[in-house]
């Protein structure tokens, strides 16, 4: 995938993102009125806001990994709140270890390096995100990893093939992303975690 390509997906990225965030959030009101009315949520009602706040959870997400990036600075706060609900009763925790504010595209970066790892901690585990001088570190730690070397072989500048799948693209996307921003990736693969320095 070229730069041009790559440009183009994340643009068709942002503009799903935006199209369903507001939906959900007429969702979340809707169910926050519901709420008020019925003198508090019964148990169909906090199903139903649980799997709102995640499904918004996931789009934030996903705007900030799959959408466009730029200089625009995103705040630790909402890094962390993001965070926070999209592993709220996931197998996989997060761990944001910087107060500072940091540039769109670092965030994609760190966002996609933890989807890869995420992809390689079925049976779950935590992941530490800090930064490491000028670079961010994002560490996967976990009793047991499943790591397919073809897709992790991306990473270190290995050809994407067709045979990609969606639940994958996160791989060849931040290969793509660092190379445009001159940014090289680093990953160890100890016993009991995996580390990606971008």
């Amino acid at each position: 995938m070229d730069n041009q390509h790559l440009e183009l997906a994340t643009l068709i990225g942002s503009r799903i993102c935006h199209d369903l965030i507001s939906p959900i959030g007429a969702i979340d009101n809707g169910l926050e009125l519901l709420g008020m009315a019925d003198g508090g949520m019964g148990p169909e009602l906090s199903l139903i806001n649980e799997s709102v706040t995640n499904a918004s959870a996931r789009i934030r997400f996903f705007r900030l990994a799959f959408g466009a990036a730029g200089s625009q600075e995103i705040s630790a706060h909402e890094i962390q709140t993001i965070l926070r609900d999209v592993s709220a009763g996931q197998k996989v925790s997060f761990s944001w270890k910087s107060d500072r504010a940091v540039i769109r595209s670092d965030v994609r970066a760190i966002f996609l390096a933890e989807q890869c790892l995420e992809s390689a901690m079925p049976y779950g585990g935590d992941i530490t995100i800090r930064p490491d001088g000028d670079h961010w570190l994002v560490v996967g730690q976990a009793k047991k990893f499943n790591v397919d070397e073809k897709l992790w072989s991306l990473l270190g500048g290995g050809k994407a093939g067709k045979d990609i799948l969606p639940a994958h693209v996160h791989f060849p996307l931040l290969a793509q992303h660092c190379r445009a921003e001159h940014r090289k990736i680093e990953c160890k693969l100890s016993g009991d975690s995996i580390s990606i320095r971008l």
